[in-house]
């Protein structure tokens, strides 16, 4: 069992930066793929950015696109989304999620409480 707590929501101005962390207890993240999916409200959950169990496969929405990077860092059990130029549009409860396979969607066995990020206009 793997346990996910992310980190790093709040509130920000449109064209502002945030760094979102999810931090593994109860095991490591060594051998999982893990994702960003965001859920704004009243809308449907939509994947964010996923990232391979080596690093090697990045996988990032359309509308992040050149805006946010997923990173990891197995020796301090964390990934990370950097997210840049934020919008309103990306005003949504945030979850980290982990898996054996990195799934462009939400197939996913572990799954973080959230976190939440307001872009103010």
């Amino acid at each position: 069992q793997v346990y996910l707590v992310e980190s790093g929501g709040g509130v920000v101005q449109v064209g502002d930066s945030l760094r979102l962390s999810c931090t593994a207890s109860g095991g490591t993240f060594d051998n999982y793929a893990v994702a960003w999916v965001r859920q704004a409200p009243g809308k449907e959950r939509e994947f964010v950015s996923g990232i391979s169990w080596n690093g090697g496969v990045t996988f990032y929405g359309p509308s992040v696109e050149g805006r946010f990077t997923i990173s990891r860092d197995d020796a301090k059990n964390t990934v990370s989304l950097q997210m840049n130029s934020l919008n309103p549009e990306d005003t949504a409860d945030y979850y980290c999620a982990a898996g054996t396979h990195l799934d462009y969607g939400f197939g996913y066995d572990f799954w973080g409480q959230g976190t939440q990020v307001t872009v103010s206009s």
